[in-house]
């Protein structure tokens, strides 16, 4: 044939060897179809349907049939050249390296989802550890898929790495740094997903919606995310409000601001009217016997009424106050403080503040409860005689000119 056809005795070996290629092709991407179109697809009732992690996995997986089947079909092929069929070799096995770095990968993934189903996930999150495994993975792939290409064993580049160890120190620098504040925060408690967490130097105020390695995702009150990296909260001061919510109960902590001019003694007519709040009756009669009995001890018939005690508007005010609080059906009273104390005088007027706590926890419902009990408390001050303190505004100044 090779004298009937003028050529075909040089032309002969590359045909051959370009169907022998041709069907290598054909057969390793008939197989990788098999795999995933037929194979993975009956198989999908049996797995997570939940999840198309592990499906990804398993796909990564029967690559690496394909692959293997050129890596080793391609010595087969007639007439190539040695150095074409070592490179093509080192490529594939390479790719088998990535394959399985790859299903690794997406194993952990999985894993990592399963785990989250689970009701400690929120409290002991793994999804750093998971990324530090990613890392090590990929590292190793890396390290086995260039010892490959380069027909070297894996030992010789490790054993070079010892010289770049500063160089990947600092590369590496802030996945160290992370890697060890996700530890502490895991280990200590410090964090969960759903806690409310207030950080005003990263302008983070919200709740976290995902822990990793290298970041914290928190999603602000003003649907706004705030990414903060890992190792901050460690070096950087936070407050988690976790403790509030597991308590049940919210702090009120908010002042009335007196005016000082308006504290005063009561008369006994106004303290005889003070008699009609139901909330006073046991302060008011323990109160005058109280005083009674001192003065009667401590006092000649003779003395200065200057010098006997009498009962004054702002204790009663903040008597009423005690007593309206322990009476109100939204503020806490088991375990939880309860107070009404005058903080320190100043141009501001007399600080009367009210500490205490609802029995909800719920944003909305507790700014109404504090809006309630001060709206109350405002309305009634002038019963007791008492002032609000406000700074002299031009209605003021008008109602002083037109008195002139």
């Amino acid at each position: 044939m090779g004298q009937l056809i003028p050529g075909y005795a040089d032309f002969d070996p590359w045909l051959w060897s370009l169907i022998a290629l041709a069907v290598l092709a054909c057969v390793a991407l008939a197989v990788n179809w098999l795999l995933k179109r037929v194979l993975l697809r009956a198989a999908e009732p049996y797995l997570d349907t939940r999840s198309n992690t592990a499906d990804k996995a398993a796909a990564w997986l029967a690559t690496i049939i394909p692959l293997l089947i050129v890596s080793r079909g391609i010595r087969m092929v007639p007439h190539l050249l040695e150095e074409v069929v070592t490179v093509t070799t080192n490529v594939m096995q390479a790719l088998m390296i990535l394959s399985v770095a790859m299903a690794v990968r997406w194993g952990l993934n999985y894993a990592n989802e399963l785990y989250e189903r689970r009701l400690e996930a929120r409290s002991v999150p793994i999804k750093g550890y998971v990324q530090v495994l990613k890392i090590i993975v990929f590292c190793a792939a890396a390290i086995l898929m260039i010892a490959v290409l380069i027909e070297q064993s894996p030992l010789l580049l490790l054993s070079g790495l010892g010289a770049m160890a500063a160089v990947l120190l600092l590369v590496f620098k802030d996945t160290i740094l992370s890697l060890v504040a996700s530890i502490q925060l895991t280990s200590n408690d410090m964090l969960r997903v759903g806690d409310w967490i207030e950080m005003p130097s990263m302008g983070a105020d919200g709740d976290v919606v995902d822990i990793a390695l290298h970041t914290i995702k928190v999603q602000n009150f003003d649907k706004t995310i705030t990414t903060i990296p890992t190792h901050n909260l460690i070096s950087d001061a936070f407050r988690n409000w976790r403790g509030m919510s597991e308590s049940g109960g919210r702090r009120i902590k908010r002042a009335l601001m007196l005016d000082q001019n308006s504290v005063r003694f009561l008369t006994e007519d106004e303290v005889a009217s003070m008699k009609r709040f139901r909330l006073l009756d046991g302060y008011i009669a323990r109160k005058q016997e109280e005083i009674a009995a001192w003065n009667a001890h401590e006092l000649s018939s003779d003395s200065d009424a200057i010098n006997a005690r009498r009962i004054t508007n702002i204790g009663t005010f903040r008597a009423y106050v005690i007593a309206y609080l322990k009476s109100h059906p939204k503020i806490a009273s088991d375990g939880f403080t309860l107070l009404v104390r005058q903080l320190e005088p100043g141009p501001q007027g007399l600080p009367l503040e009210i500490y205490c706590f609802t029995d909800t926890v719920k944003w909305g419902e507790y700014e109404a409860i504090q809006a309630d009990i001060f709206d109350h408390m405002l309305a009634i001050l002038p019963e007791f005689g008492l002032r609000i303190f406000q700074e002299p505004s031009g209605l003021d100044l008008t109602g002083l000119s037109g008195a002139r």
